[in-house]
């Protein structure tokens, strides 16, 4: 063995390229294992760690080798070995923590007499799996099994040394791996980016072409359609899709189109999904659920009758010898015939056939051009030093070492990001000169590959793992780092430190570095969401290599594809359409597979599935599926069949509805109790299930993050002590559900929602919860459903005090005389967020005193009389909402800070009593179906949006803006009608700040 050690040590550290293969579960396994494990069983395991750093080290050379295509065999021998040996630690660890749950609840019962102590250990010892004491197997088996993996890592360094491979040595150096790699350039939004260098002059000469006639377009007049086709091509990442979005932004701020839809088209577009793409793009509202093309073309034809629009089409793709492929391209633009004459299509595609198969002209395919060197040098230096701090002596030298820089990277503006980035890190001089001294980027994937090698280790790995899912998924952060914990890829240096905490740092260092971007919002309120770029996901399916294996194809909107032959040595798979046969027949055969998702957005799987699946897929770590929901069910009821419990490697089991976006108020899910076996699992997550009913799970010692959309309760969760995650608890009079359950589950972080509080009765039993130690909660919400008394209520509250550092506090139905004495003394120092429904008791005149911080306070159907005293002493207060308080009859002042205000079904609010011009940061105005409002104050300048909705009339007669005309001057309106100085009954008026000066004179009369 000496001289094997000898020899990677000469080899040197491979693992800059391998990152993927450094399974940090090896030494923390292995540290838990070698305590308690017999004699034997220790020693050959004390001699496994090593050898698997030795692995490791041996993968990374023979990745990085130029003589990889010759060594796949030995490769692949290297990855199951490491498999193999990390499979063994876990296994082994699987039975220290069942026999370590097991002698806990001995101890529990040894104050029993000793008959019963007897009939205990008899009950153990025959329920007890384990085959050996201290390990779970055989120390025959183990011993075969560590044998095997010692010879394959001993015949794989011989190898090596024979080839005498050259050294890698130097941390910083790496191979090229250059090669003919398919990418795109994949942007999902119309949305611009919003530095965009070197393209306006393509711009306007794009615009200047979709605004021409098309005598061009077409040569039989005759039988032309109504629109023409403007194209750009060029290679992955040269900045198509950018271009289009300049365009896009440019049209939507014009008048010449009445309609500007963007359609991102990809590789493998569905003709469906096109349709309802285009239908949510020119209507701004969601497709309904059709299952027939005919019907869903009709839509789209009314919908576009009479419009000249302009529709983008990004990112098509296009095969000339595939037919269908040509067949389904022409069939995307049947529905535009109905459309106004002058309308344009603009494409954007790495190819002229592409452009030429839609109808573009030869002179309107548009190759994209090459920015000017000085330009892309520009583009470099932006990403690279734009806000950067750094002396004017020394930003010279760095950008004369960015020009030489700049020249290698081919003109790929994307090539410019993940670079300009990588040196945005590192301003040091040295390090730039190192970087255009090496011969690393002389091509634009090399480019990427080295940005990509500069990678953490362990970060690598993460990024391989996001080419499981389909291009142009949107990745969820928290679910990504949940993921990424669960297969093992989280190193742990500090003792105390959480997994998802250091997944959160690989997540960052991704999107510091550009490999995860972050996708553009329509809404400012939507929720974030993370793409890999195409050109980056064609890099991350390089780096994943033969592991991961997608199946997109198993099922259309309209019928089945031929089955699907899966490689035998995968070990990550995604499904994106169900298929009973597919599953059973191929995926089951997977005997290696650690992660399945299936991801049905219509069919999901059946129970007699779920039960062939556990009984086959037994080193499955993450398993994300959808259920069948609808009438296919025989019942209500879906019950996870029992062997779920062979499952003993699962650390990920998500649970969903079949169809997406749906929350069912049908599936009730029934776990078995044998999957309180699960001991390893960590993520339990339930979504779009009305109900989930538990038998046990107080054995589930690792389980963090418990996720679900509906009605979820489990019982004795007070044991459960590494829960992290648990959106609601329901507080029920019976063992295992009281409050007190709470009492130790102080790593809860994120949001928590108790409810059922009327079952608490005194102020020593909400003690018990001992929300205040729980550090990590951001988010509280108390909740009383039922009637209890207001004196008890009182108590419950003040024994609820939360931890410091709270930032959005929500309580309902409260009907307690006072509030708690912590809301001004000992509670939250920093809310942000406080929303009161259901309340009757009137927060005091200190509101304003203690909540220096706040900037939203929500109000929903309290019984107040007035708002409390001093509002304008909350300085920071930036929307108030009050909806549905019916007996409050006149605003307070409020303060100066308050930028949104809106009142919702508040009868007779004497709105003239609130003087609004000295709200100079206030933006909108929202007052809904509040009746009897008979006159609207005077506007601060500041308004930019005024919503005003009522069943009865107003007068509008004194309603204006501080120096601005007066609004009933205002000329056509949409949906409003002004008469005699009244506002018309049942009509909804919506007004906003004109900033165009050509618009404002149109409007103005």
């Amino acid at each position: 063995m000496a001289e094997a050690v000898t020899a990677a040590v000469a080899i040197g550290w491979g693992m800059k390229a391998a990152g993927w293969v450094a399974s940090p579960i090896i030494s923390d396994l292995f540290k838990k294992a070698s305590s308690y494990l017999g004699f034997d069983a220790s020693e050959k395991l004390s001699e496994l760690e090593p050898k698997i750093l030795l692995l490791e080290r041996v993968m990374g050379v023979v990745e990085e080798s130029p003589y990889r295509p010759r060594l796949e065999g030995l490769y692949s021998k290297l990855k199951s070995a490491f498999y193999e040996a990390e499979e063994i630690l876990d296994h082994v660890e699987y039975y220290r923590l069942e026999k370590k749950i097991q002698d806990d609840r001995l101890k529990s019962e040894v104050a029993g007499p000793s008959h019963r102590l007897k009939q205990i250990w008899s009950a153990v010892a025959k329920s007890s799996p384990l085959k050996d004491q201290e390990s779970g197997m055989s120390k025959v088996k183990l011993k075969k099994k560590l044998e095997r993996i010692e010879e394959v890592i001993n015949d794989a360094c011989k190898v090596l040394e024979l080839m005498k491979l050259p050294s890698l040595s130097g941390t910083n150096q790496s191979h090229v791996v250059a090669g003919n790699t398919r990418s795109s350039a994949c942007v999902t939004t119309s949305s611009p980016l919003s530095t965009v260098i070197g393209r306006d002059e393509d711009c306007d000469k794009i615009v200047a072409m979709l605004h021409e006639k098309d005598e061009h377009s077409q040569s039989n007049a005759s039988s032309s359609p109504c629109y023409s086709v403007v194209g750009i091509h060029g290679i992955g990442g040269s900045g198509k899709s950018t271009l289009a979005q300049l365009v896009c932004a440019y049209e939507k701020k014009d008048s010449h189109f009445d309609l500007v839809m963007w359609v991102h088209v990809s590789q493998d577009f569905s003709v469906d999904t096109i349709f309802m793409e285009m239908f949510e793009a020119a209507t701004g509202t969601s497709c309904p659920q059709l299952k027939n093309r005919d019907t869903l073309q009709d839509m789209l034809e009314k919908k576009l009758n009479g419009k000249r629009f302009l529709l983008v089409l990004d990112d098509v793709w296009y095969n000339i010898r595939d037919v269908m492929q040509s067949d389904n391209l022409q069939q995307i633009l049947s529905p535009l015939k109905a459309g106004e004459a002058g309308s344009k299509i603009l494409v954007t595609s790495r190819t002229e056939d592409a452009l030429l198969a839609l109808g573009a002209a030869k002179q309107r395919c548009i190759p994209l051009s090459v920015l000017d060197e000085d330009v892309f040098w520009n583009l470099l230096m932006h990403y690279a030093l734009h806000d950067v701090p750094v002396d004017d002596h020394a930003r010279r030298i760095l950008g004369d070492i960015g020009k030489e820089i700049a020249k290698k990277l081919k003109g790929s503006p994307l090539a410019a990001r993940i670079v300009g980035g990588q040196l945005r890190i590192r301003k040091n001089i040295e390090f730039w000169r190192s970087v255009r001294d090496r011969d690393l980027l002389n091509e634009m994937m090399g480019a990427l590959w080295w940005s990509y090698h500069h990678l953490h280790e362990q970060v690598k790995r993460c990024f391989a793992y996001c080419s499981l899912f389909p291009r142009r998924h949107c990745l969820e952060r928290d679910e990504l780092v949940k993921l990424w914990a669960a297969e093992g890829f989280a190193r742990c240096t500090n003792e105390g430190e959480e997994m998802e905490d250091v997944c959160q740092e690989y997540f960052d260092e991704l999107v510091s570095a550009s490999f995860l971007q972050l996708r553009a919002k329509e809404n400012p309120h939507d929720e974030d969401y993370y793409l890999v770029h195409d050109l980056l996901r064609d890099l991350a399916e390089k780096a994943a290599g033969s592991d991961f294996f997608r199946i997109e194809n198993s099922l259309t909107l309209f019928g089945k594809c031929p089955a699907v032959e899966v490689p035998p040595g995968v070990r990550h798979v995604f499904v994106k359409y169900y298929n009973k046969e597919l599953i059973t027949k191929e995926i089951c055969k997977l005997d290696n597979l650690r992660t399945l998702f299936i991801n049905s957005d219509w069919d999901g799987v059946e129970e007699e599935v779920l039960k062939y699946m556990f009984g086959r897929l037994r080193k499955l770590r993450v398993l994300n599926i959808a259920l069948t929901e609808g009438s296919s069910l025989p019942s209500d009821v879906v019950r996870v069949p029992a062997c779920i419990g062979q499952l003993r490697h699962l650390r990920y089991l998500a649970f969903g509805t079949g169809v997406y976006g749906f929350v069912s108020t049908r599936i009730r899910l029934v776990v078995p109790a044998t999957l309180n076996k699960l001991y390893h699992m960590q993520v339990l997550e339930f979504v779009g299930i009305a109900e989930v009913v538990f038998t046990s799970c107080e054995d589930l010692v690792n389980l963090r993050h418990v996720v679900f959309i509906g009605d979820v309760d489990i019982p004795s969760i007070g044991r459960l002590m590494s829960l992290q995650t648990m959106s609601a608890f329901n507080v029920r009079k019976e063992p295992g559900y009281e409050l007190k359950q709470l009492r130790n589950l102080n790593k809860l972080r994120g949001q928590l929602w108790i409810r059922g509080l009327e079952k608490v009765e005194s102020k020593a039993e909400a003690l018990e919860a001992n929300l205040a130690d729980k550090e990590g909660l951001t988010t509280l919400k108390l909740s009383w459903s039922d009637e209890a008394s207001p004196e008890v209520q009182a108590e419950v509250v003040e024994g609820l005090c939360p931890p410091k550092d709270l930032t959005s506090l929500s309580i309902v139905g409260y009907k307690g005389p006072r509030y708690p004495s912590w809301m001004h003394d000992g509670g939250p120092k920093h809310l942000n967020c406080l929303q009161l429904y259901a309340c009757s008791s009137k927060p005091g005149p200190e509101l304003g005193r203690f909540l220096a911080h706040l900037r939203e306070l929500i109000i929903w159907c309290c019984s107040w009389d007035a708002l409390p005293d001093y509002m304008e002493q909350l300085t920071s207060l930036q929307r108030l909402e009050i909806s549905y308080c019916k007996n409050i009859r006149s605003l307070p002042a409020l303060p100066r800070s308050l930028e949104s205000l809106s009142l919702t079904g508040c009868d007779e609010v004497s709105m003239s009593l609130c003087c609004m011009e000295h709200l100079t940061s206030l933006q909108r105005l929202d007052i809904l179906a509040c009746n009897s409002i008979r006159s609207l104050p005077t506007l601060p300048r500041s308004i930019k949006r005024f919503e005003l909705g009522t069943s009865d009339e107003v007068l509008l007669s004194s309603c204006r803006t501080a120096g601005d005309p007066d609004w009933q001057k205002i000329k056509h309106i949409p949906y409003a009608s002004i008469e005699d100085g009244s506002y018309t009954r049942s009509w909804v008026l919506k007004m906003g700040v004109v900033q165009d000066p050509k618009q404002k004179q149109m409007l103005i009369g």
